[in-house]
């Protein structure tokens, strides 16, 4: 298997054996276009265009210690192919040029220099009404549009789920999984020991882990957080599908309210955000509620940290919050 770096004349015989690289076409630039975890990613330049590529290997790029599914840029291509046939899906999304199968290699449209949402993790940061609306509109169209009673294809993507499983339903809770909270935010660790303690909450975890394993008969993206939310000249963007799988509303939505959360957003922005969504498709609340919960735990005291700014108080605060909506 050919793994790819940022050598120009590398890149360019690999390309041109591909036909995704003109015979007098030359590479001018090579750069990585954003803070991307899982997989390794490259903008492309040439004289007249740019373009993405992706490769997927078999762990985290960002973190190699933790093995992952080497072929999951092969389901995020199955999920460009699956929404292209909706046209508000596919404007807000990049576009597939090519793949390679054999060596989990995908190249798409660039969709220019553009900044991710993670900067609504900074204190003093709001989303604009139009932002969130645009948010909730893709994932409500994506889950009223893509479904098992409109087609006969389903992305079950086992893999990528169960690598998900673990992160989000079991690490947190273990009691020596490797990590010191207390680097991140002193006072931090004791609060997770309360949780990994917590054998009702864990019991309900459980549950709702069992749950996220389940097939669904909507499509999710499966990551829908402010780092797959992309702003640029052409409007918001949604990228990062590799997670994607056909599930259930109410965690993607759940996912999504975590992180408007953790982000400090108001609690109007918040209700707006249910309210719009409720408008345009179904929704079991309470166990939206569960999920929002569910990774409101997973982010603060789990491995796939975010660069939050909340204080301490306010991370307990959201902790206590969480256990109160998966328990009761």
């Amino acid at each position: 298997m050919i793994k790819l770096n940022n050598n120009i004349e590398d890149l360019t015989t690999y390309l041109k054996s591909k036909g995704w690289l003109g015979d007098n076409e030359s590479i001018a630039t090579v750069e990585k276009p954003g803070e991307g975890n899982m997989n390794f990613t490259l903008r492309i330049t040439t004289e007249t265009r740019s373009f993405i590529v992706k490769q997927s290997r078999e762990y985290v790029e960002k973190y190699p210690q933790v093995a992952a599914p080497a072929e999951r840029v092969l389901t995020e291509a199955k999920f460009y192919e699956v929404t292209e046939t909706v046209p508000s899906l596919k404007a807000m999304m990049p576009t597939l040029v090519g793949l390679d199968k054999e060596n989990n290699v995908m190249v798409m449209n660039d969709l220019g220099n553009g900044s991710d949402f993670t900067y609504l993790y900074q204190l003093g940061k709001k989303i604009l009404e139009e932002d969130l609306f645009s948010v909730v509109d893709f994932a409500a169209t994506l889950h009223t549009s893509i479904t098992t009673d409109k087609q006969d294809s389903r992305i079950s993507n086992t893999k990528m789920r169960a690598l998900n499983h673990e992160h989000i339903f079991n690490y947190p809770y273990a009691v020596d999984n490797g990590i010191n909270l207390d680097d991140i935010l002193p006072g931090l660790q004791k609060e997770a020991n309360r949780l990994k303690a917590d054998n009702v909450l864990i019991a309900e975890v459980k549950k709702l882990g069992d749950l996220y394993l389940e097939d669904g008969d909507i499509l999710l993206h499966g990551d829908y957080f402010p780092g797959s939310w992309l702003a640029t000249v052409g409007g918001l963007k949604i990228i990062d599908p590799e997670f994607c799988f056909f599930g259930k509303a109410e965690f993607e939505i759940g996912v999504m309210l975590a992180h408007l959360k953790m982000a400090n957003q108001s609690a109007n922005i918040i209700e707006k955000a249910i309210d719009r969504y409720k408008s345009l498709a179904e929704l079991d609340t309470s166990l939206c509620y569960k999920f929002m919960g569910i990774e409101l735990i997973r982010r603060i005291i789990g491995l796939a940290q975010l660069p939050l700014e909340i204080s301490l108080e306010k991370r307990v605060s959201l902790l206590n919050e969480a256990r109160e909506l998966i328990v009761n």
